[in-house]
């Protein structure tokens, strides 16, 4: 009970909650007692607008609480305790107690009974129970016998329906058996209406309304109640009808005495009566007064105008008189009249003056007809004139009607949204309205002028505000101040603001690339095909005739990638020989800078270098032996590498100096090996003398003969016919030491191990050889040489 007794307390504390309405627990089965394993479904009653679809249900039994969430506004039960439930904004239901019986005899009763319905109680015997002789007790006291699956059905329930009830049934074997008790409540289904009457007591003449109220409860809201009034025993009014209220046009003294109402239901099954009401009438102080149709200050010319004299607490007969300062003298006689009229069918303006009325010898006050003149259809001016203006400029607007009385209400209107409301009370029939222009400003323009009789309309002005176009932006896609060569670019220039139609034009470093005009949108846009061409500064501009915008300028980088390179290596010989200094340029012939440049050596890194200005880059090389090998180089700036074609570079001897060195370290094996320079060296004497008697060695190819333009080794066809005349055999496998062996006549003589060159005789013959020596587990030296292809 304690969760319970906090959610009333918040109810009662909270504003929301204390106005809201309060939901009613209804069930189907409409029992309130059941067999255990039977089910009863809960419905709660009056969901408040836009509620959230769940409800919350408390459950108490036996001093345990519960609490759940269920969406919608149903649930299913099966157990015995008491049930309540509440959704968002509202307050806690009234409490439903449920049984679910084990016993063999029940007694079902509705959850509640009200005056007039059908109260049905049903005594309901398990299956199988082998009951029988059913008989219903009221207070103790038997009813009539019940047939097997009869109910007992009380109509028209009323008060005298309360008390305890019961049932029981015999059994077969041995005794009786007693079903649960259940109290019957008979609730009142309203209570006795009350009668109210406003105002209480009325003056004499005035109108009253008399209301009958009364109250369904929650679970018979949807019950249709009717409603009589009654004075002094007689009914007033049409009858009865579903309206709490009557209207009584006018009370007077004779009308005073005692009132009551009745509220009954439809089938009058339940009819109340209201406590008897005295009403009193006040009796009127003599009056007689005047009053017009239209009021007195909305006379125009040309309208209907009725005179009205009302006479208030003058006994009848009256006799109405109507009189005109100075002339008009009317009199008229209407017996029991209250009231009586003076129409004039056609105001004119001769109609002005003032008017009065006596009846029965009482004055009236006088009412004084002041007769006004319609306003005229209103003319609507502008200053400056014309159909166009421009953003920012003065607008004065101007409404006059040519006649009218006064005083005049001017209104300014554009397209229909009011903009400025003002009423005239000068000689001057007009009004004027000032404002600065802006683009909404555009449009249709009217007023209206209006002295009581209704407004008059002026024809339309039509207004067109020219707004200069605004500084407009210039806009590429894709975004970023890079782009490919071959890359599809969309200018598109836009300006925020401005009037329609708009020009667009689109620049390249001053020089017109397109021109559009446009009526629609405040943009256009401009599509094309990147060149290196492209590269530079864009800007556009709009214009729709009050001058031309420019925008902001936007640099555009068209990137061209990088070509294939053509890898050059230039020697100071046509054969490079260790030693030499080889220089090797790489190039590619288109490419937007900076290119970065790679040299490879067999795949392997010799060197990077950029041309930040684009071109080519170039470094030296100081051949060794191991340089020969295949070359290439690569370009790239960026957007993607490019290898060059591979170059092959073959060495072919040694310098002097490093023949000597190697010849000296190598003394001990050549000595070793003099058998074998014997046999080769008569090889050679021998060869010449067959072949004419040229010597095979010269004297002159010590010295240094040089070709007088460097010979150039590059990545082409050419190449081919380039190719190195000398090259070390299997140069990888160990060190070498090449020697060379000729034939000399006279004093002059080779010596082994000197520096490689070439003879300017094409016709001798040089042999090389290649010595390695290699170590063995006997110590030995193997031997292994070759001779090179002579030139």
């Amino acid at each position: 009970m304690l969760l319970w007794v906090s959610l009333l307390a918040l109810a009662s504390v909270s504003g929301q909650l204390a106005t809201a309405p309060k939901p009613v627990i209804s069930i189907q089965p409409p029992w309130t007692t059941a067999f255990q394993g039977e089910s009863v479904l809960l419905t709660c009653n009056g969901v408040p607008i836009n509620s959230p679809q769940e409800t919350t249900w408390f459950y108490e039994n036996q001093g345990s609480q519960t609490s759940s969430v269920t969406p919608g506004n149903t649930r299913v039960v099966q157990e015995t305790g008491n049930y309540q439930c509440q959704h968002s904004g509202s307050s806690l239901s009234g409490s439903v107690h449920l049984i679910f019986s084990a016993a063999s005899l029940i007694l079902q009763a509705p959850l509640s009974v009200f005056e007039g319905d059908t109260m049905v109680l049903r005594c309901l015997r398990r299956p199988g129970s082998a009951l029988k002789n059913t008989t219903m007790y009221k207070n103790q006291e038997a009813q009539a016998p019940l047939c097997d699956g009869s109910d007992l059905r009380v109509h028209g329930a009323m008060l005298r329906d309360n008390g305890w009830y019961h049932c029981k049934a015999d059994k077969e074997s041995c005794c009786s058996v007693v079903s649960n008790p259940v109290k019957i409540q008979v609730q009142e289904l309203f209570p006795r209406p009350r009668l109210t009457a406003s105002p209480s007591q009325p003056p004499e003449g005035s109108p009253v309304t008399l209301t009958c109220e009364t109250q369904l409860p929650p679970q018979r809201s949807d019950v249709q109640l009717w409603f009589c009034f009654f004075r002094e025993g007689q009914a007033l009014g049409s009858g009865c009808s579903s309206s709490p209220e009557l209207q009584i046009p006018a009370m007077w003294s004779e009308d005073a005495g005692s009132y009551w109402c009745q509220a009954q239901t439809v089938t009058l099954s339940v009819m109340k009566e209201s406590l008897r009401s005295y009403i009193y009438v006040q009796r009127a102080i003599p009056s007689v007064q005047i009053h017009t149709r239209p009021p007195k200050e909305s006379v125009f010319e040309g309208q209907e105008l009725v005179l009205v004299c009302s006479v208030r607490g003058v006994p009848g007969p009256i006799s109405v008189s109507w009189y005109k300062r100075p002339k008009l003298h009317l009199a008229t006689e209407i017996p029991l009249s209250q009231e009586t009229e003076f129409r004039i069918s056609t105001v004119k303006s001769s109609d002005a003056g003032k008017y009065y009325c006596v009846a029965n010898s009482i004055r009236s006050t006088e009412v004084t007809i002041h007769m006004k003149v319609p306003v005229s259809r209103p003319v609507l001016t502008r200053m400056p004139r014309g159909s166009r203006a421009l953003e920012g400029d003065e607008m004065t607007l101007r409404c006059e009607a040519q006649r009218g009385s006064l005083p005049i209400q001017f209104r300014f209107f554009h397209e229909d949204a009011l903009l400025k409301e003002t009423t005239t009370v000068t000689s001057w029939r007009a009004s004027s309205f000032h404002f600065s222009l802006t683009a909404e400003h555009s449009g249709n323009y009217y007023c209206t002028a209006n002295n009581g009789l209704g407004p008059q309309r002026s024809a339309a002005v039509t207004l067109s505000v020219h707004v200069p176009v605004s500084r407009p932006v210039l806009t590429h896609m894709p975004r970023g101040s890079r782009a490919l060569e071959g890359d599809e670019m969309t200018l598109r220039c836009e300006a925020q603001r401005g009037s329609l139609p708009i020009q667009f034009r689109f620049f390249h470093e001053d020089a017109l690339l397109k021109e559009t005009t446009v009526t629609s949108w405040r943009a256009s846009s401009f599509h094309f095909s990147l060149t290196a061409e492209h590269s530079g500064n864009y800007y556009c501009t709009a214009n729709n005739g009050l001058g031309p915008q420019r925008s902001a300028a936007v640099t555009l980088s068209v990137i061209v990638p990088a070509s294939r390179p053509i890898l050059t290596l230039r020697a100071p010989r046509a054969q490079a020989l260790v030693g030499d200094t080889v220089e090797l340029h790489c190039e590619a012939q288109t490419g937007s800078p900076p290119i970065l440049y790679h040299f490879y050596h067999d795949g392997v890194t010799l060197r990077n270098s950029s041309a930040p200005s684009g071109g080519g880059v170039s470094f030296n090389l100081s051949l060794t032996a191991e340089h020969s090998g295949n070359y290439s180089c690569e370009a790239d700036n960026g957007v993607g590498a490019q290898r060059s074609e591979v170059v092959t570079l073959s060495i072919t001897g040694l310098t002097g100096s490093r023949g000597g060195h190697v010849t000296t370290g190598v003394t001990g094996v050549l000595l070793s090996l003099v058998g074998l320079a014997a046999v080769v060296l008569l090889f050679y004497y021998w060869l010449p003398g067959r072949a004419g008697g040229r010597p095979a060695c010269d004297a002159s190819s010590s010295s240094s003969h040089s070709d007088p333009q460097e010979p150039t080794y590059h990545n082409v066809p050419a190449w081919l016919e380039m190719q190195p005349v000398y090259s070390n055999v299997n140069p990888k496998e160990g060190d070498v030491v090449y020697s060379e062996v000729c034939r000399i006549q006279g004093r002059n003589k080779c010596a082994a191990g000197t520096t490689a060159r070439l003879p300017e005789d094409k016709d001798s013959s040089v042999i090389y050889s290649q010595v390695k020596v290699t170590s063995t587990s006997g110590s030995r030296s193997q031997l292994s040489a070759s001779s090179a292809p002579h030139r």
